[in-house]
């Protein structure tokens, strides 16, 4: 199950990475991070 939520999270952050064309705040940047961090580590652990 820790897979599949970091495989989605992974994916979310991705998603959100593709709307930088969008003027982005620090908040958002951070979040972005986060996101792609947080999944990474539950899919590959």
């Amino acid at each position: 199950m820790k897979r599949v939520f970091g495989l989605m999270l992974f994916c979310f952050g991705a998603g959100m990475a593709l709307l930088l064309f969008i003027p982005e705040t620090l908040s958002t940047l951070i979040f972005i991070l986060a996101c792609l961090a947080i999944g990474y580590h539950l899919f590959c652990s």
